[in-house]
């Protein structure tokens, strides 16, 4: 049978006409009809959307990010990360030590430097919180510091041709070691409690509806532009590289393309938009801690984006939502079998929906148009 050639011809549009209305929607959701919702309706109307519903959907957003981030490495290049709950909370960290400092002297200890820090006697900030009361700075250092540990991190792994499970298994066992670390009260992290009662971002309470929703609109303006970046990358000329090294990466060595660069590029942007969204998160959560890089909830990035569909970039979103929102619910209602559900849900998805919910949805449509 002949083989067909690979078409390097970038796509001609972006989104389709239906996809370009589908995210037109989204986004008068996020930043027009939720607002109204929440901030314009009253509480006893029963359109209200509550400050609950607010925290818990812009949560979820920032886990679909990382879910996004996902999917560029595994469904499209066939690289399995079980570490990037690293990067989601190093982005935390960097945007949790700017609300430290934002909170002056309205501390317990009414001193410059952070509760935590007085409660261990220390004198004076570490090197690494210098530039933590700049908010440019912090932006900087939310790219900056994930992106550079995932480029060194992944230059040595890919140089020396790590790939798999044993790929999986490194990733996994790094994410755990920075938890080690930073449990550490010495590494002026926080220790076990990392960074919480924030009071101020840009100097303007945190706290607040208005604050809250504005976050809200932030992240899901964020996520409906990492989805268009994530649809023009895969597909461009790289996409189909990327597609190329994750079905036959040796036959892409001997068409005379490196896979280093792109397997390289493609794992730091995946690394800086895990670290935007921890970023985002920290602010609407309140807090963050160790906890955060647990390799439970590396493999849940993972779960999120099987059970949407790899490969399709909205799957991984609409995974983020089921299953975030399933836990939402079973943790009030049976708390003691959401790590059961879990564990059950991805056996399921792997043995029963290979192509997660969005290929069941399209061989739906497709066997009823064919009708």
């Amino acid at each position: 049978m002949r083989e067909q050639p690979i078409n390097w011809l970038p796509q001609r549009h972006l989104l389709s006409h239906s996809a370009w209305t589908g995210w037109l929607v989204c986004l008068v959701c996020v930043c027009v009809l939720a607002p109204v919702l929440n901030l314009v309706v009253p509480p006893g109307n029963a359109l209200h959307m509550s400050d609950y519903a607010v925290a818990l959907i812009g949560k979820i957003m920032c886990y679909a990010i990382c879910a996004l981030a996902i999917d560029l490495i595994w469904g499209y290049t066939g690289i399995l990360s079980l570490g990037h709950g690293l990067f989601f909370a190093l982005g935390g960290y960097m945007m949790g030590m700017y609300l430290m400092r934002q909170i002056g002297r309205d501390g317990q200890y009414q001193s410059d430097l952070p509760d935590f820090m007085v409660f261990l006697d220390w004198k004076q900030l570490p090197w690494h919180w210098w530039f933590s009361d700049s908010f440019i700075a912090t932006l900087l250092l939310v790219v900056l510091v994930p992106g550079l540990l995932a480029g060194v991190f992944g230059y040595f792994a890919f140089r020396s041709r790590i790939k798999g499970v044993y790929f999986s298994i490194i990733t996994q066992a790094m994410t755990f070691a920075a938890m080690l670390l930073f449990f550490r009260n010495e590494t002026g992290f926080g220790g076990n409690n990392g960074f919480t009662d924030f009071k101020r971002i840009l100097g303007m309470p945190i706290a607040t509806t208005s604050m809250r929703m504005v976050l809200f609109v932030l992240t899901g303006v964020t996520l409906l532009g990492f989805f268009l970046m994530a649809r023009w990358l895969v597909g461009s000329k790289y996409g189909r590289v990327l597609q190329a090294i994750r079905d036959a990466e040796s036959r892409v060595m001997f068409s005379g393309y490196s896979p280093l660069p792109y397997k390289l590029s493609i794992w730091v942007i995946s690394a800086v938009m895990c670290a935007v969204a921890g970023a985002l998160y920290v602010p609407q959560v309140g807090i963050i801690n160790p906890g955060e890089m647990s390799p439970a909830n590396s493999i849940e990035m993972a779960v999120w984006a099987a059970v949407g569909g790899r490969a399709t970039l909205v799957g991984p979103i609409v995974g983020a939502f089921l299953v975030n929102g399933a836990k939402s619910w079973l943790t009030v209602v049976a708390p003691e079998f959401w790590l059961y559900f879990l564990g059950a849900l991805f056996i399921a998805v792997t043995l029963f929906l290979p192509h997660g919910v969005i290929g069941l949805l399209k061989s739906r449509l497709g066997k009823g148009a064919s009708r």
